[in-house]
């Protein structure tokens, strides 16, 4: 392709314009590349040769081609994006309905447990209530057995008699 001369021009940093070489390869080329990145056809492609130095442009049908189908593949792509993002707000708005479902048994149960809490809270303070009022009436009770006991034990004493007789004209103390 390039011949020595062409290898001296660019070491001497003098650029040589003239690709006439390069251009009839890349025209050569150009089609079967062209043809292997579009799935159709090549439809109006003319190659020119008409000997500019300028290298062969696929024509505006082609890059038109190319520009509708990436406009197309964008806008699938973006309707696609749209749809997971409703689907994924859908699933969200779901996800927030039984959330409230959730929240809303959930404190429904908690009122039912503090209501039984209070309740069994009320309830043991009645109990605890009547078991001190039991206590004092026991401890009555109990007060007022001995007294008889002791009674009936001094009354046995003869020396004691005196005393019972005298204690008979006295009203009692005990109400």
């Amino acid at each position: 392709m390039f011949d020595n001369d062409q290898y001296l021009a660019l070491e001497s940093g003098f650029t040589p314009w003239d690709c006439s070489e390069l251009l009839s390869i890349s025209q050569t080329i150009e089609p079967a590349i062209l043809g292997s990145v579009s799935d159709e056809p090549l439809q109006g492609h003319t190659n020119s040769n008409s000997g500019s130095d300028e290298p062969n442009q696929p024509d505006s049908s082609v890059i038109d081609e190319r520009k509708r189908r990436r406009m197309i593949s964008n806008r699938e792509s973006a309707r696609r994006s749209r749809m997971r993002k409703q689907k994924h707000l859908e699933n969200l708005r779901n996800q927030v309905n039984r959330l409230k479902l959730e929240n809303r048994e959930l404190t429904n149960q908690l009122r039912l447990v503090l209501c039984h809490c209070h309740r069994v809270a009320t309830d043991n303070n009645r109990l605890r209530s009547e078991h001190s009022i039991l206590r004092r009436k026991l401890s009555d009770i109990h007060q007022i057995l001995l007294l008889k006991q002791l009674q009936q034990f001094s009354s046995a004493w003869p020396c004691n008699n005196v005393a019972t007789v005298m204690s008979d004209q006295t009203p009692p103390l005990i109400t």
